[in-house]
Formats: structure tokens, sequence, C-alpha cells
């Protein structure tokens, strides 16, 4: 096959941008050229996300989408992430337009793979886990933002939750050394990067094989000692996501206290607000527990910004167990809450737990816990009303051809009035008004 044109698609979180940042990284360097659209490719990879059976789905309507778009040109399909190392051979099956399948472990060997079809096979799968000297990171050119970069530290998990796919998709917990990160931080710093994300799926379970990259730097944990070592770098912004409520220590807080380039927000998911639910999806923690990280992130000297995920409608959650996790909601007061209804996932323990909760009560729930967040979310934003933050700034508003756009460090999103050229700056913004899950405000006299 002469022309060697891939789309990639991708859909889920972070450790998926991030990982099509890498592949797209070694497609380059194998020779490829990567485009924007399906319609312009003769490869489309579409990075696939398990974490909820609706976004599985929405990968195979994808499939449908392209096989309409482009008929009598069809391109090679190929899965990769977390859809493809599950399903693994299913696939083809189910999906007869799909020519290949590279699991979550095999980012760095897509070229290889697609190189296979060009070649004349007709299909080709790697579902093996990430080899030994493979490289994490990607290219700055290949990366989605000329301003934030992704830096996975750690991949997989090993709390195996009731309900989540995680550990099945991703495999056990590996991190990455220490001295690796600190590496990448400081070339996006020196390259004018502004900010860097540490990523994870439990950024503070982090447990590198050796302290190479850690030296000198102390901390309760090797994640706290981590955060000061990226900090050290001089990169402008850094933060990190997501935390497990076990494994978060009081530590964390006091790094963050004494770096004011570790932003002012802590993601720390709680579930439930029942202790028996949090048992049956085995989370390790009951709510004094949690309630006790919580206490520590509000008793800092700085002002920190908490988000959380919950689940509502687990199986087994009675009107009363929901009732608890209304009243932690309003004690935790969380600045931004991701509420998911629980769904399904083939083979994990809670697949074989009987759905006491039918799906209208699951719906009712879901918009119970949204208005109650949303009250809460209203009083605390009008809370920053006349008050400065610190915005990078992305690139234009799309509520305003004339605005600008942004993220604090306390990772609200941002909006106000400024010239284009601020873009990739980090500026000042007094807040004027307080919007539906965003700030909007004026450029500051100091920007």
């Amino acid at each position: 096959m002469d022309n060697k044109v891939v789309y990639i698609e991708t859909h889920g979180c972070q450790m998926n941008v991030a990982d099509s940042e890498r592949a797209a990284t070694r497609l380059r360097a194998a020779g490829y050229e990567l485009c924007d659209s399906p319609e312009a490719a003769n490869f489309v990879l579409l990075n696939t996300c398990s974490i909820r059976e609706k976004a599985e789905r929405k990968v195979f309507h994808r499939i449908d989408d392209i096989r309409r778009e482009r008929a009598g040109s069809l391109p090679v399909i190929g899965l990769m992430g977390c859809v493809a190392q599950l399903e693994g051979e299913a696939i083809f099956e189910n999906a007869p337009a799909v020519r290949m399948v590279a699991g979550t472990g095999a980012v760095d060997r897509i070229p290889q793979l697609l190189g296979s079809i060009g070649g004349g096979v007709r299909r080709a799968i790697d579902l093996e886990g990430r080899r030994e000297g493979e490289i994490w990171d990607a290219s700055p050119s290949e990366r989605r933002s000329k301003h934030v970069a992704f830096v996975p530290i750690i991949e997989g998990c090993n709390k195996f939750c009731t309900y989540c796919i995680v550990p099945y998709s991703r495999g056990r917990e590996r991190s990455r050394a220490a001295s690796e990160i600190v590496e990448e931080v400081r070339g996006l710093s020196e390259r004018g990067y502004r900010e860097v994300q540490l990523i994870g799926q439990n950024v503070n379970s982090y447990r590198p094989k050796s302290d190479a990259g850690l030296e000198g730097f102390r901390g309760a944990t090797p994640f706290a000692r981590l955060l000061r070592a990226v900090a050290s770098t001089g990169m402008p912004r850094i933060k990190f996501t997501t935390s497990f409520p076990r494994d978060f220590d009081a530590d964390i807080v006091k790094a963050i206290e004494e770096h004011e380039n570790l932003c002012e927000w802590i993601h720390l998911p709680v579930q439930s607000g029942n202790d028996r639910v949090l048992r049956s999806m085995r989370r390790g923690y009951n709510v004094a527990r949690y309630l006790e990280k919580v206490a520590a992130i509000e008793g800092s000297r700085r002002r920190l910004s908490l988000t959380s995920d919950i689940i509502v409608g687990f199986p087994g959650e009675t009107d009363a167990e929901f009732e608890d996790t209304l009243k932690l909601v309003e004690r935790c007061r969380f600045e931004g809450l991701y509420i998911f209804k629980y769904s399904e996932r083939k083979g994990t323990p809670a697949a074989t737990m009987e759905d006491t909760v039918p799906e209208a009560l699951k719906t009712e729930r879901f918009l119970a816990l949204e208005a109650l967040q949303m009250s809460i979310e209203r009083e605390i934003y009008q809370s920053y009303i006349g008050s400065f933050v610190n915005v990078l700034v992305e690139g234009q508003s799309a509520r305003s051809s004339s605005d600008l756009k942004g993220h604090s460090s306390c990772n609200k999103v941002v909006n106000f009035r400024g010239p284009s050229d601020l873009t990739g700056r980090i500026v000042r913004v007094r807040v004027t008004e307080a919007k539906t899950h965003s700030l909007y405000g004026e450029l500051s006299v100091e920007a």
C-alpha cells in the first residue's frame, strides 16, 4: 500500500489522549502521515474506552458511520485502547470492517501492525503488554496542545473495585521511572509548555522500581516525592489526576503548599457516601476515612479546589443509602462533580450482583444529585466574583469570537476579553461573573 495516511480518533480519558499522541509519534517516525479527518485517511484508528457501556457502544456505532461515509473507498479500520484489549479476536467477528486490533500495551507497535496489513496480511492483532525499553513519552509535534501536556506516570490498577473494568483492560500497576518523568517535564518546559498534567488511573499509587530521579526530595510517599521533584523543574503549572482516596496522604497537601507551581486542584473520587455501598464497591475506605482526607485538603493555607466522582444506582443501593450520598455532597461541597449511573461491565464482580435499582430510579437519583451539586456550584462560583485567578490562555472562546478562554490554576474554565496573542501565556484575570460551570472576568492590568 503506497499511501500511508492515518487518522486517529480518541475516545475516553487522558490516558487515551496520551496513548494517541504516542502512537502518532511512532507512526510519523515510521513514515506515516497524520491527517485531521477520516475522509482523507486510508488508515483510521479509533482509540477506545470501555469504562461505561455507552462509551463502548459508541465505538461500534462510529465504525458504522465511517463505513457509510466512505462507501466504495473503505479505509483500513483499526481499534486500539481498552475495548481492543478486552474484546480481542471477537472484534473481527462482531465488526468485520475492523482489520487491526492493538491492546493497551501495544501502542508502540502499531506501525508494525499497520505495516503487516499494508504488506498483504488480512488482519493483525497484538494484545501483549508493554515491552521493556519501549518509550512512554510523545513528540511535542504530536501533542494535542502546544501549551498543556499530559505526562503518564503510572498505568494500570491494583484496586479491583467491583464495578471497574480498568484492571482488566489496563492491567496491573506499572510505575514509570521518576528520572524519565522529570526529564520529560524539564524538556517540555524548555520547549515552552506552560502546564503538565501528571496522569494515571491512580497517581498516588505511584511506586517506581528505584529512587533514581527522587534523590534529595523528601516525602511521605513516592508520589509526594515525585511532586516535589517535578516542581523543581520550573514548569509553571503542574496538575495531577486521578487520586485514589485510600492512598491519598496529607503530605500531598504539604507539597502543594510548598510549591506555587503545584496547582490548587485535587480530584478525589468518593463514588458513594454510604459505608455499606463502599464495601460492596470494594473501595477500601469508609466515609469517615474519606472525610479525614477532605479535612486535610480544607485545612490547607491555599484555597484548594476539590472535585469528585459519584456512582448512583449501584446494585443494592437503597433510598436511605442514596440519602447518605446527598449528605456527603452537602458536607464536602465539591467544586465539581462527575455523576454516573451505574453501568454493568461484563467480567467485573459487580456484574454478578443483582441490579435491584431500576433504570428510572437511577435517573431520578442522578437528577436529584445533579440538582444538589448545581446549587452548591452556584454558591461556590459566586464566591469567586471579585477575586483574581491565574489563567493559562488556550485560545478563542466558544461563546464569543471576541473572548479568550483558558483554565485557572484551580481548574476552572475562565472566559475573558483580550487579544489573541495572549494564547499560551498565563495571565491574571479578575472574576466579574459566575456562569454555569465557568467564570467570566476581565484582564488585569498586571497581565
